[in-house]
């Protein structure tokens, strides 16, 4: 018996990094998944690992049809959807000064409002099911991290509109967290090589000492919160980031 045995689950940038892990984690237990990307050969190959359970829809979340593509999927291939995961967020790191027009266009439109599309659409049919919603926040928009000006913004905006969603949709019995990783990705990996003293310093000022395995980390955390184990819990941010932001 897995934990989201009988969940369909939208995960958005489910092909590769973070949300690969995530697709992989919540198939393992249980659930089936529709990832949604924009990168084909990667939706192809995790589909082909388990095409029973995992359905991939190449699409640009910035574009609200993508959203109702998904819903649509979920139903057709799998008759329900009870979960969203909305991990999918594309930006460019730059001093607040400089970054254009354009550069804010990217980080809101496939951060913040793909999340957005993305609960809207799912909204109907969460509420026949008492579904979640997981959001993905960040530690740049907590601490305010230099040159992360388009995606710390979004991502705290993101923070916002799952607190009101919390409180609103509570009546429908649909939850909504949001999960602050910090994760070995591979643009980890890379930095990793090119600047191992960097990388040694930023992980000795992490209180467990590492960046955290998104399959073994972080993946874990938010098939909690897709499961019944956290039912008494909406509204909240729960950071999967070995104690380096510790919320009061």
């Amino acid at each position: 018996m897995g934990m989201l045995d009988g969940q369909v689950v939208i995960v958005t940038g489910g092909a590769a990094g973070i949300g690969g892990a995530l697709t992989t984690v919540l198939v393992e237990r249980g659930a089936a998944v529709v990832a949604v990307d924009i990168d084909e050969t990667s939706g192809m190959n995790k589909e082909q690992t388990n095409p029973g359970r995992i359905a991939f829809l190449k699409g640009d979340v910035s574009q609200k049809s993508t959203s109702a593509e998904a819903v649509e999927l979920a139903l057709s291939r799998f008759g329900r959807l009870t979960g969203v995961v909305n991990n999918a967020h594309a930006s460019t790191q730059k001093p607040l000064m400089e970054l254009t027009e354009q550069d804010w266009v990217l980080s809101f439109g496939t951060g913040f409002n793909a999340t957005l599309f993305f609960m809207q659409a799912a909204y109907a049919e969460l509420a026949k099911s008492g579904g979640s919603i997981v959001n993905f926040g960040s530690g740049a928009g907590l601490t305010g991290l230099e040159t992360q000006a388009s995606y710390a913004a979004a991502k705290e905006a993101i923070r916002g509109l799952s607190r009101v969603a919390a409180n609103e949709w509570a009546k429908d019995k649909i939850r909504v967290n949001i999960v602050c990783p910090k994760a070995h990705t591979e643009g980890v990996t890379k930095w990793k090589a090119s600047y191992p003293e960097h990388y040694k310093e930023a992980a000795s000022r992490i209180p467990l000492g590492y960046f955290g395995d998104p399959e073994k980390d972080v993946a874990p955390v938010v098939a909690f919160l897709l499961s019944e184990d956290s039912r008494y819990m909406t509204g909240q941010t729960l950071m999967a980031d070995g104690g380096s932001i510790q919320l009061r």
